[in-house]
């Protein structure tokens, strides 16, 4: 019997930091385990624990029987600067001796700083996989232009293999020169369908100050300009003085780990909401354990996530809205997107259009069938993106590009 595949995954953040790149990494590296890989992850000192070796009981991660996780996690890295990349990280693969590395890539798990995108280079002959979460390019330095989308480019081409997570993402690399191998492998959801034990569902919206007649939106995710904060305000200020009985339960952490400028977007729609009279009928959960991220998805009647940029399946409050079986308001993608189906899983409105955006929510508000028919369209395709077969398709991946 062969040797089990050693596999390093790199990331920026990793649980209890908050962010759904170190969620994916955390449930994928379990599941890569489950299937009989030996797992290890290097990540930022911030995610440090009493035992690296415990499985976090943060929300957006996955139970594991006994309390323990098989990922090994090294919590090594104080930056992602130049010194401490190539010095702590290449020596903690010399200790493990990786069969393959898989960088987790999104530019602000590692503060925007381009080390990460020349690392493959110093790994050779060890393959290195790039999972990219986003094609966001670093900052570099002002001014610099062209160069910040040539570094992202120098990862991909350097890399064995590059991942991406949807459509929009493989359709920009399809078109680079020097690409290996691209290989798209969608995301799960990092929230389990799990409910507390006793879950009652008036009881939770009582917990939550709302009316039991209300009509409960929800949204679910960090904030950021993509995301349409704004738009959701807009459309719930119209739906509000249109008469409409209605709540809005903004859930979970509010701006995440690795982003500064979530920050200052957050206080601005907070800001909108206290302009608008909207305090009363806005509550914001905060940071909750994945079963109580559940609950709240359960007390709601409709999800409303009006990204800028299009509804994508890169998106992880999506995919916890469809495990969850939602009734999903969101916004035409950019590019075709099949499994998508306005009326069957979701209704699509145009993005940045808060008109639209308030009538389409109304026209779900009044129609509980419609509600029904869109959560079983939900939960149908969320079977889609089980996280089994999203990490048996990255062994084939890894195995691929190891030789083995």
């Amino acid at each position: 019997m062969s040797d089990p595949l050693r596999v390093l995954l790199i990331t920026g953040e990793y649980p209890p930091m908050e962010g759904g790149v170190g969620d994916f990494t955390h449930l994928l590296g379990v599941a890569l385990a489950d299937q009989g890989a030996e797992v290890h992850v290097l990540t930022s000192a911030q995610a440090a624990t009493a035992d690296d070796n415990d499985s976090p009981s943060q929300p957006g991660t996955a139970a594991i029987p006994g309390g323990r996780s098989p990922v090994r996690r090294h919590a090594l890295m104080p930056s992602w600067g130049w010194m401490d990349l190539y010095g702590r990280a290449r020596q903690l693969i010399q200790q493990i001796r990786p069969d393959v590395v898989n960088i987790q890539y999104q530019a602000a798990a590692y503060a925007m700083h381009p080390a990460i995108h020349l690392f493959p280079y110093t790994l050779r002959p060890i393959p290195c996989v790039t999972t990219f979460h986003d094609l966001l390019v670093p900052y570099l330095f002002p001014k610099a232009g062209p160069l910040r989308r040539q570094a992202v480019l120098t990862l991909a081409r350097s890399s064995h293999a590059a991942i991406v997570t949807n459509p929009e993402d493989e359709q920009q690399l399809g078109t680079i020169s020097g690409v290996a191998r691209l290989i798209r492998i969608p995301i799960g959801s990092n929230i389990p369908c799990v409910l507390p034990r006793g879950y009652e569902r008036q009881a939770w919206r009582e917990r939550y100050g709302i009316a039991p007649d209300a009509c409960v939106l929800c949204y679910f995710g960090f904030l950021n300009a993509s995301k349409g904060g704004e738009d959701l305000i807009d459309a719930f200020d119209s739906l509000c003085r249109g008469g409409y009985n209605v709540h809005l339960l903004m859930i979970g952490g509010e701006v995440g780990a690795s982003d500064p400028t979530n920050r200052e977007y957050l206080a601005h729609v907070r800001r909108t909401i206290v302009e608008r009279g909207l305090t009363d009928r806005v509550t914001w959960t905060g940071f909750m354990a994945s079963d109580e991220v559940s609950a709240a998805f359960a007390s709601s009647d409709v999800c409303v996530l009006p990204y800028r940029d299009g509804v994508s399946l890169r998106r992880g409050s999506l995919m916890a809205a469809l495990t969850h079986g939602m009734p999903i308001v969101s916004t035409e993608p950019r590019v075709s997107l099949p499994e998508l189906v306005h009326g069957g899983n979701m209704l699509l409105t145009p993005a940045a259009n808060p008109r639209k955006l308030a009538d389409t929510i109304a026209r779900l508000a009044e129609n509980e069938e419609l509600r029904q028919q869109l959560g079983a369209g939900a939960r149908a395709l969320a079977q889609e993106y089980d996280w089994d077969r999203i990490a048996a398709r990255t062994l084939e991946v890894y195995y691929d590009v190891a030789g083995r």
